[in-house]
């Protein structure tokens, strides 16, 4: 009787008020991915595809002049050793990680942890060889204005589905920067110079860190990141974005 009147209460509340697509706002079928965005949607989601750069994880283009690293990591060295994102940061996802980041709807976490699990699986991302998961942190008045770390949402999910540890509380963010979205490059890698700091090496040293951030732009904040962990004794730093 309890199952059939939670049943009926489901039922009326989609009635009353019917699921919608987090993306285009049009109401949900029964083929929707999670309850959260339509097939629609879903299918113009832009992936990054081989070749990859073997550096920030970018589709290479055709006319690079190297054969494994995109021209932009040849004029922008960085910190990480390599980095994987599933995703073009437009459309469809780039809303995701906009309402996931500034308009607090933490639910939509696990449907971006499921496009970077599902390249992990596909593209055989040695996860087997890392020791632990690391996310971007937040400073602490920005975290207390958001009220969570998207970046350790994704992080703590994909710990967990691999069976790895999470470490959230050793790499600290030390300077409250500004946004990063209006600078360029060089004013991007300024701006982050030093806002990170390990608290304890120990727990860093000679470990294979997986480092998550929701999207990797230039990779200076990644870097930068990366930068800390590798002053610390961390060996070997790969970067997950979910999207670049």
């Amino acid at each position: 009787m309890f199952g059939r009147s939670s049943v009926f209460l489901k039922g009326l509340v989609d009635l009353l008020y019917p699921r919608t697509c987090a993306v285009c706002k049009k109401k949900l079928t029964l083929t929707s991915v999670d309850g959260i965005i339509c097939m629609d949607c879903w299918g113009k989601i832009k992936k990054n595809i081989p070749p990859f750069c073997r550096r920030c994880g970018r589709t290479l283009e055709k006319k690079s002049p190297n054969k494994n690293i995109c021209s932009g990591c040849i004029k922008n060295p960085v910190y990480f050793d390599r980095a994987f994102s599933p995703c073009l940061y437009e459309g469809p996802v780039k809303d995701l990680v906009h309402q996931l980041k500034y308009q607090g709807k933490d639910y939509l976490a696990p449907v971006l942890t499921g496009l970077m699990t599902d390249f992990i699986r596909e593209f055989d991302v040695p996860v087997g060889l890392l020791d632990i998961v690391v996310p971007i942190p937040l400073f602490k008045t920005r975290l207390r204005q958001r009220e969570f770390n998207q970046a350790e949402l994704l992080a703590k999910n994909i710990a967990a589905i691999f069976k790895k540890k999470l470490v959230s509380d050793n790499l600290i963010r030390v300077k409250n920067t500004q946004t990063q979205t209006e600078l360029t490059t060089p004013q991007r890698r300024s701006n982050v110079a030093g806002c990170f700091k390990v608290k304890e090496d120990s727990a860093f040293e000679g470990k294979n860190i997986l480092l998550v951030d929701d999207v990797l732009t230039t990779g200076a904040t990644c870097s930068e990141a990366s930068r800390a962990l590798k002053k610390a004794k961390a060996n070997i730093v790969f970067v997950m974005t979910a999207a670049s």
